[in-house]
């Protein structure tokens, strides 16, 4: 399972579960997200987050 983590406030940015209140439908994977998109919870950009796998 990947997971990309925010490096400021460690939210989580879950593939299989995407953000579908943000209108990111489940299995939206990270590359796909849009270039501006950024951290929902402190605006960290997209580019900053970190790929972790479990």
């Amino acid at each position: 399972m990947i997971r990309y983590v925010c490096p400021d406030c460690a939210y989580t940015y879950d593939e299989e579960s995407g953000i579908p209140h943000q209108g990111i439908p489940a299995g939206t994977s990270f590359e796909d997200l849009p270039e501006d998109w950024c951290c929902p919870e402190c605006g960290v950009p997209k580019e900053d987050f970190r790929k972790v796998e479990l």
